[in-house]
């Protein structure tokens, strides 16, 4: 039998060609000749197609998403196929590499591929000790999950991993664990990072359970906080402030506006040996919680701000750049003399120099604090050099 056509699609601009040469992995819609688009009856989710250059060059394939602004996502140079072969290629090098990465660390909660920057755009999977969850964005990788599973499942097998599960639901809605390959989870689960216990709730926690690219971040503020009373604002599952805790604070205060989270943080501290009594949990605001302490003169000597995305969008920069303004204005209000100062964004839309100005003398209501380091997530969350949108989260420490 005969190998089954790929679908042409042409771009209609030369600049998108040179970007896709570059190593950007995505065809925006806008970018597709209207004459080879990506419509209806055209192309389906999941779909193979062969991307051309507008003088019929051939670019690379990737798989279709008809349905996005992100029609395409680049996985081969020219006309190398996307074929089984390429899939168990792309999962070995990406769990070889962590294997390297963190061998000897005490580190069991890593995040083994990192879509597009482990050239699998739309799969990230991240492992909790014995469990690994599966998250695609897009309808075409959501397509092919099956491909990416036979490719997968045996080599997590062998590595000692007992199940694999697709967490997926629509924003606003409880998520959902499907079981793809191995037992049936549990709801929460006991993990490590650089020897520090943690409890994940894989049944209603954030993303895939936990946000693991602040993995080293929560170490840095480990190592900042001894002798020193810190403050941990959106503090979720309390990452941060077991870190913090652990490395010597006299006294951690975490906020969130989620009690429930409040709840899964105690069980990590009970579990670290740090008694949860002797710290703060306060259900709260941020902004109402940092004008009251204001307005009570109450300050810290570490403050952590780690919000949740403030630019969904491009469009909303402006008022997500207002936004982190007025919060790290409120932070440095707080902020005790001589203390230090850890903001950070998760936002592509926000690039590392807007962010920065939000953190500048004006910003902080005359406060002169200077940049000592800028970090982003750890090495398990790789990025091609050519996709700036991979370089979401700024980490800024300053004092």
């Amino acid at each position: 039998m005969g190998q089954t056509a790929v679908r042409d699609v042409m771009l209609g601009r030369r600049p998108a060609a040179e970007s896709l040469l570059r190593g950007h992995p995505w065809v925006w819609a806008e970018a597709i000749g209207k004459s080879h688009g990506m419509g209806q009856g055209q192309a389906a989710p999941g779909e193979e197609v062969q991307v051309l250059a507008p003088d019929g060059t051939p670019l690379g394939r990737g798989l279709a998403d008809p349905g996005s602004p992100i029609a395409v996502r680049m996985w081969t140079r020219r006309r190398d196929p996307i074929d089984g072969a390429l899939w168990r290629s792309r999962v070995a090098h990406a769990l070889e590499l962590r294997a390297a990465l963190f061998d000897g660390t005490r580190t069991d909660a890593v995040r083994l591929i990192h879509g597009e920057g482990d050239r699998m755009p739309g799969f990230v999977v991240d492992r909790y000790a014995s469990v690994t969850v599966l998250r695609t964005d897009g309808d075409g990788a959501a397509a092919r999950i099956a491909d990416f599973v036979q490719a997968l499942w045996p080599r997590l097998a062998r590595m000692g991993v007992r199940s694999l599960v697709h967490r997926s639901g629509k924003k606003g809605e409880p998520p959902r664990l499907d079981r793809l390959e191995g037992a049936e989870p549990p709801e929460t689960v006991r993990v490590e990072e650089h020897g520090v216990p943690f409890v994940v709730d894989l049944a209603r926690g954030q993303k895939t359970g936990a946000f693991l690219d602040q993995r080293d971040n929560r170490r840095r503020v480990g190592e900042l906080a001894s002798a020193r009373r810190v403050l941990n604002l959106f503090s979720y599952a309390g990452g941060f402030s077991i870190h913090a805790a652990l490395g010597g604070a006299t006294h951690v205060t975490s906020v969130d506006v989620a009690a429930a989270a409040h709840a899964t943080a105690q069980a990590s501290f009970q579990l670290a040996g740090v008694d949860p009594r002797a710290h703060a949990f306060v259900t709260a605001d941020v902004q109402a919680f940092l004008e009251g302490a204001r307005g009570r003169g109450e300050t810290w000597d570490l403050v952590v701000s780690d919000p949740p995305s403030f630019a969904a969008n491009e469009r909303a920069l402006p008022r997500a750049l207002a936004a982190y303004r007025a919060l790290h204005r409120g932070c440095a209000g707080v902020l005790a003399t001589g203390g230090i100062l850890c903001a950070a964004s998760c936002s592509s839309h926000v690039h590392a120099e807007a962010f920065l100005s939000t953190l500048d003398d004006a910003a902080l209501g005359g406060r002169a604090l200077t940049v000592l380091e800028l970090r982003g997530p750890g090495a398990d969350h790789p990025v091609p050099a050519a996709f700036p949108e991979g370089r979401y989260l700024k980490f800024a420490v300053l004092a």
